[in-house]
């Protein structure tokens, strides 16, 4: 595909990364051309200096010919206009454009053809507080990602005392059937679960039969929602309940998830802003909003930072947010976690003393993909910081036009590592893939790709033979 990305933030340049990869053709806009040198250095792609809702640059950067604009510079109306352009002036098929501010968000008839004409929004700012709102329900996951609008979740784990360390995996399902009963809602099978991928030590093990699983090693498992619960605790002893957040910061994405938190927990915000507080205060219900410094270890105390089952760090400063999620963490804290920009940082801290480093940027990338991928994508997740991916994919055709439909799983040349772990099919029936399942027409497949330079394989699968058509 030709796509144009405008804006060489962290997120431009993450999107750039994965998209090279694959063999896309990628022009890259932004008005900082220090950026576009370091971008052009390491990757294989054209780059244009200029501002991005210009005609003249949209033209200079190939949009009368390109199949998709991606809009992700720092300011929403450059974004929006950029997208009306390119459908005005370019007839460019497919335009996304980030939006931050919630007041266009409000309003979804700005985006569509006749106004603004942008296809696909993308709000970061959403994506990282249902990130973290997860990430809260579940305290002890890593990771949790929807698919089939919230029936099913892939969770990621540390395995830690469950029941299934040092055990083959193949016990699982055995183990959850003969402990648990069977589930009230007729839609769901049996209670079981598929462990999509392993990583120990930062190496992928292909998950089989006869895996023992290991304390320390990072699970991916799928399951329906219903039952992710009973599943973690085969893979830890606890599964401790959250009843106390505290928020470190009052912007965007910190008083956005105040008030989705407040009706279920009891939460304090601390905001270095007096005025910033003071108006917080009136918009939140329920949380008890604090003017002071997060990283002021008397404050913290005052607070009962050792009372708190969760700390978010979620302030506009990298350095900020580490210092305060180490402080909590030291003083007390149960899971913390803080919201770093710079990727490098992430890979640093993740896993250590911060319990989840999470960057705007990678809880950004999942959705555009959706968008990009070939084949009837539904959802698409980043995973492990953009090294895995897992993607609800439609299938299409039958038995003689697909090379899915009309087959059991264990017919199916999946790439190596490559799984399918869930089935949704209809509106409700959650089906755990295994060897003998067959994949009918229309079937939403949730699939785990632990290398994501074996996303064009699994596209390549994915198609429809021309007798489709």
């Amino acid at each position: 595909m030709k796509i144009i990305i405008l804006g060489a933030g962290q997120v431009g340049s993450n999107l750039a990364a994965s998209l090279v990869s694959e063999a896309n053709d990628i022009t890259m806009v932004d008005i900082d051309a220090t950026k576009l040198a370091a971008l052009q250095e390491r990757y294989d792609l054209r780059t244009v200096c200029g501002q991005a809702s210009h005609p003249s640059v949209l033209r200079q950067a190939g949009a009368e010919d390109a199949d998709m604009l991606v809009a992700v510079t720092q300011n929403d109306e450059t974004n929006m206009v950029a997208c009306k352009l390119a459908a005005t002036l370019f007839n460019v098929p497919t335009k996304i454009a980030r939006i931050r501010a919630q007041d266009y968000m409000q309003h979804a008839v700005l985006f569509s053809g006749e106004n603004m004409a942008v296809d696909y929004v993308i709000s970061p700012e959403r994506e990282v507080t249902d990130y973290i709102r997860r990430l809260i329900d579940y305290p002890e996951a890593l990771q949790v990602v929807d698919f089939a609008e919230g029936r099913i979740r892939l969770v990621a784990v540390r395995a830690q005392g469950g029941y299934l360390v040092g055990h083959e995996l193949k016990e699982m399902r055995d183990h959850l059937r003969l402990h648990l009963r069977e589930p009230k809602d007729e839609h769901l099978h049996a209670l079981d679960a598929r462990v999509a991928a392993i990583f120990r030590r930062d190496r992928a093990v292909v998950p089989e039969g006869d895996t023992f699983i290991q304390d320390g090693d990072e699970v991916f498992f799928i399951a329906a929602t219903a039952h992710i619960r009973a599943v973690m605790k085969e893979m830890r002893q606890t599964d401790r309940s959250v009843r106390r957040v505290m928020i470190a910061g009052g912007g965007n994405i910190g008083s956005r998830l105040a008030g989705i938190l407040e009706e279920n927990y009891e939460v304090k915000l601390i905001d270095h802003n007096k005025k910033h507080a003071q108006l917080l205060a009136e918009q939140l219900k329920r949380t008890l909003v604090l003017v002071g410094d997060a990283t002021d270890e008397e404050l913290l105390q005052q607070e009962n930072i050792e009372d708190m089952d969760v700390f978010c760090a979620l302030t506009n400063d990298d350095e900020d947010n580490i210092m305060s999620a180490l402080l909590a963490k030291r003083m007390g804290a149960g899971k913390v976690v803080a919201l770093i920009n710079r990727s490098s940082y992430v890979d640093l801290l993740q896993g250590g003393e911060i319990d989840v480093a999470l960057s705007p940027a990678h809880a950004t990338i999942g959705p555009l993909l959706t968008h990009i991928r070939h084949g009837d994508m539904a959802v698409v997740h980043s995973l492990r910081r953009g090294a895995a991916e897992a993607m609800e994919v439609v299938v299409h055709g039958d038995a003689k036009t697909s090379k899915l439909i009309g087959r059991r799983i264990e017919q199916i040349d999946l790439p190596e590592g490559v799984s399918i772990g869930a089935i949704a099919r209809g509106e409700k029936k959650v089906i755990i893939a295994h060897h003998d399942t067959l994949i009918e027409p229309e079937d939403h497949l949730i699939i785990f790709v632990p290398n994501k330079r074996m996303v064009p394989k699994v596209e390549k699968l994915l198609q429809v033979s021309f007798g489709f058509f």
